[in-house]
């Protein structure tokens, strides 16, 4: 009866401690993962972004697309009035005209003098004052040439095309709306640019390598995407310093006992998603990169202690 009651004092006690061991084990691999391991939970879908800005300037005439359209690379997106831009068109073809005319009456004029003076019919002066009116003549004619390719940009300008394929965002115009050039109108998220930016502290930057392969979870969403490191910025603003107008550093006098690591942005290329998967630009992800040392583990096993 003793010995039973030993045995299982002995039994409690080594569960006890093989419990803790474990524990102990489990506690030390998460910590180390959460502490080394390259993740972070600070990471964001992002995309190129595309201010839709007309060229020029006037009353909308009509409005082709909606927000939130998928849009192909030169689909017309809105029009705006082309009553004044025609009319500075035909003004400027008439311009066109006028000085053509005149530079090739000018021309006759002083090729009928050059014959005179080659005869010695007219002064040398006289050639020269039509050889000069001939060149002003010219250089009028090639202005109202530029004058009339400009009015024709500027009435082919008043219809505002996508730049790019993608989606638009944030457009809400309608007809009648007066819009200025270069003031945005809306955006165009463009397809095939999506890519996350995970922001990392700088103590993990020695595990992350370009080509590293990533796994990202987006939140909200139940299936996982796969990437790669495309590139570690290479600079971050520094807070603690600021230039002044001498061009000499201006450095805060205190320092922190508790220093908090920086993070560091890292671009993350997407390479495969589910089709499930909306990659909405400032979505908030979680973002994993597989360590190299792990990969070369699972490429090159370590051999078996027991040799058959």
């Amino acid at each position: 009866m003793i010995m039973k009651n030993l045995m299982f004092t002995a039994g409690r006690v080594l569960l006890t401690f093989s419990m803790t061991g474990c524990a102990a084990v489990l506690g030390w691999h998460l910590w180390s993962f959460y502490m080394e391991a390259p993740w972070t939970r600070d990471a964001h879908v992002r995309a190129d972004i595309i201010r839709l800005a007309p060229d020029v300037s006037g009353p909308v005439a009509e409005v082709l697309v909606s927000d939130n359209a998928q849009v192909e690379k030169g689909t017309p997106l809105f029009r705006i009035e082309t009553d004044r831009f025609e009319l500075a068109l035909r003004e400027a073809e008439a311009q066109v005209t006028a000085t053509r005319a005149a530079a090739e009456l000018a021309k006759t004029d002083f090729e009928r003098y050059q014959l005179l003076a080659s005869k010695e019919a007219a002064s040398l002066k006289e050639r020269q004052y039509a050889e000069s009116r001939m060149y002003q003549a010219e250089a009028a004619y090639q202005s109202a040439l530029v004058a009339r390719d400009l009015a024709r940009l500027n009435l082919e300008r008043t219809t505002v095309r996508a730049p790019a394929s993608g989606a638009i965002t944030n457009f809400s115009l309608r007809r009648g709306n007066y819009v200025v050039s270069g003031n945005a109108v809306g955006a165009l998220v463009e397809e095939e640019s999506v890519y996350v930016a995970g922001y990392f502290e700088e103590t993990k930057l020695p595990r992350i390598h370009i080509g590293d392969p990533v796994t990202i979870s987006i939140m909200g969403e139940a299936q996982s995407v796969t990437g790669r490191v495309a590139g570690i910025a290479a600079g971050i603003e520094d807070r603690e310093r600021s230039d002044n107008a001498g061009s000499l550093a201006s450095v805060a006098p205190t320092f922190s006992w508790v220093r908090l690591a920086q993070r560091i942005p890292v671009r993350i290329e997407i390479d495969d998603a589910p089709k499930t998967v909306r990659l909405v630009a400032g979505r908030t992800a979680t973002v994993s990169i597989e360590q190299r040392s792990n990969r070369v583990a699972l490429r090159h096993p370590l051999p078996s202690a027991i040799t058959p």
